[in-house]
């Protein structure tokens, strides 16, 4: 049985909701439920907080119990969640997961321990500590070797075998020879296993037999994201292609100055959550007047929804005003850093 109790293996994209703060600086638990309501209208099978593009390093382990608590209670069962654990220790690693298991999550995602160069076996036994001290489902997160400690194939089989509720990985290389080993490693271990792209590149994961992937485009655009899941799914392959080149490059707008830029394009598509925490810094004015240029020249704003309705029609570009307090040479040129 695979991931939420999936009979063979699950499939589908999972949503990654991003952090709201209130005038304070504070989490925003109303504006969060209503993110969570607004992604689940939209028809995302499956969400999972506070991933990266969340802000989860800037978050404190209270604010990381709630965010965890907040999601369940607003999923309210409609969608499986998943709740991401990882920190620098193992025993913090295991705290939070304990406490997503009583909060009611139904998974929990870790990457190995952040900072410190392990090898193979001390990973593994980080996450052999994780495995057995929860029951619900744990995925591997494999991060871009820049970000963290990839997880090899090797590894995924060995804890595929040897745990009975290690039963999916994030492999968010965006390198897809990594990412077709991992498919075919941990295909040969179990094949109820679940790998999930890092991003929406969901064409070429899925051709290499990829279940999907985590997303962090669709509090942005998420009937971009439900149309290339479907299309990908049924291998229709020229709507599939079609989309995920305009996919790709929304990716290419949002991912240079992650996340400070997928937060800026939901307040231009109506549904501001507030600024990115320290050490993370906002677009200027003049990054998210292109930004928002960007978004409607690729349709964006017209083809999805304005506001917290998901049912909504886009609205006609509307670009801010380009002069504000913070200045391109206080924050640099362009979308990028």
């Amino acid at each position: 049985m695979g991931l939420f109790g999936h009979p063979g293996r699950w499939e589908g994209v999972i949503a990654c909701p991003l952090t709201p703060y209130d005038a304070a600086g504070d989490v925003d638990g109303e504006r969060y439920a209503q993110q969570v309501e607004f992604l689940i209208a939209s028809g995302v099978p499956a969400l999972c907080a506070p991933m990266h593009v969340g802000e989860s390093l800037n978050l404190s382990f209270a604010e990381r119990e709630l965010l965890a608590t907040l999601t369940v209670r607003a999923a309210r069962g409609r969608v499986p969640v998943v709740v991401h654990v990882s920190c620098p220790g193992t025993g913090h690693t295991v705290r939070l997961a304990r406490h997503a298991q009583s909060a009611g999550a139904d998974a929990v995602i870790a990457t190995a321990s952040y900072h410190w160069d392990l090898g193979e076996e001390a990973t593994a036994r980080h996450f052999e500590a994780l495995v057995t001290a929860v029951d619900v489902p744990v995925i591997g997160y494999s991060p871009p070797p820049t970000a963290g400690t990839p997880l090899p194939a090797e590894l995924i089989t060995r804890l595929a075998r040897r745990h009975g509720n290690f039963l999916g990985l994030k492999e968010a290389s965006n390198h897809m020879a990594t990412f077709g080993a991992a498919t075919r490693a941990a295909g040969a271990a179990r094949p109820d296993f679940s790998v999930l792209g890092g991003i929406e590149y969901l064409l070429p994961q899925r051709s290499l037999g990829g279940a999907g992937a985590f997303s962090i485009c669709a509090p942005v655009a998420p009937r971009l994201v439900m149309a290339l899941w479907q299309a990908a799914r049924d291998s229709d392959q020229q709507r599939a292609r079609e989309l995920q080149a305009r996919m790709t490059r929304l990716l290419a707008l949002l991912v240079p100055r992650y996340p400070a830029g997928v937060k800026a394009a939901v307040a231009i598509m109506g549904r501001a959550m507030g600024d990115v925490r320290l050490p993370l810094t906002p677009l200027t004015a003049a990054q998210t007047h292109r930004l928002a240029a960007a978004l409607e020249q690729e349709g964006i704003t017209a083809s999805e929804p304005h506001g917290w309705d998901a049912a909504a029609n886009g609205a006609p570009g509307h670009l801010p005003a380009a002069g504000t307090a913070r200045t391109d040479a206080q924050h640099g040129e362009g979308l990028g850093p």
